[in-house]
């Protein structure tokens, strides 16, 4: 059995996003494909290559062939029913993201234990007790979540998620946990995703031209 690399399917996501804009009766070339999404050329056949035999030598692949055969590889075929816990900034902000029915995500239940939020509706979704989450993800058929709660409420949420047989759990709270191999966790903490780029513009900073005709900052040079 092949090993695919975890690495392949965020750039498969990639991928298929520049073929939505294409016609299915067109046919695009991996060269193409490089050039709309910053990867080689190589590197995109090499991805393909795992999952079959799409393209034609010499001539590209099928747009349509694609967009049919990619959301199977990523498992949104189908409707995928997810829910929201935590009702705060970040959670409401994800419920109102209309993204994610496009892509065929359903929000179909959010979560909080402040009382001065449960029984609140947006849109379609009522907020529910926390306490109810087992017996919601039921009788909605939740497969995913999202946590979007405080870091000390992260462990006690995802703890919760586990148990009521969630399998897929996006984490926004700045805390890693430890799950059973029958989940998969992915934790997303934007405070290190902020100071990556403050790294990044330190260090471009240092490289950086002065302005023309400026005479201050720390790139300027000194009068003599």
């Amino acid at each position: 059995m092949i090993t695919i690399p975890r690495s392949v399917i965020p750039r498969l996501s990639v991928y298929f996003r520049v073929l939505l804009s294409y016609e299915e009766s067109a046919v695009i070339s991996s060269e193409r494909l490089s050039a709309l999404t910053g990867h080689t050329a190589a590197q995109i056949r090499r991805d393909l290559a795992y999952f079959g035999q799409f393209g034609t030598r010499g001539k590209g692949y099928s747009v349509s062939g694609l967009k049919k055969e990619i959301p199977g590889i990523l498992g949104i075929d189908r409707p995928l029913r997810v829910a929201i816990v935590g009702a705060g900034n970040l959670g409401m902000a994800l419920l109102s993201y209309r993204g994610f029915r496009e892509q065929g995500f359903s929000i179909v239940a959010a979560f909080d234990n402040d009382q001065r939020k449960i029984g609140g509706r947006f849109r379609d979704v009522v907020i529910q007790d926390i306490a109810e989450l087992a017996a919601a993800v039921r009788t909605k058929k939740i497969e995913m979540a999202v946590v979007a709660v405080p870091a000390a409420a992260a462990a006690t949420a995802i703890t919760a998620l586990i148990r009521a047989r969630v399998g897929a759990i996006l984490n926004f709270a700045p805390v890693r946990l430890q799950v059973p191999s029958t989940v998969e966790l992915i934790n997303i903490d934007l405070s290190i995703e902020l100071e990556k780029l403050a790294h990044f513009l330190r260090r471009t900073d240092r490289h950086r031209e002065p302005i023309a005709g400026s005479s201050g900052g720390p790139h300027a040079k000194r009068k003599r």
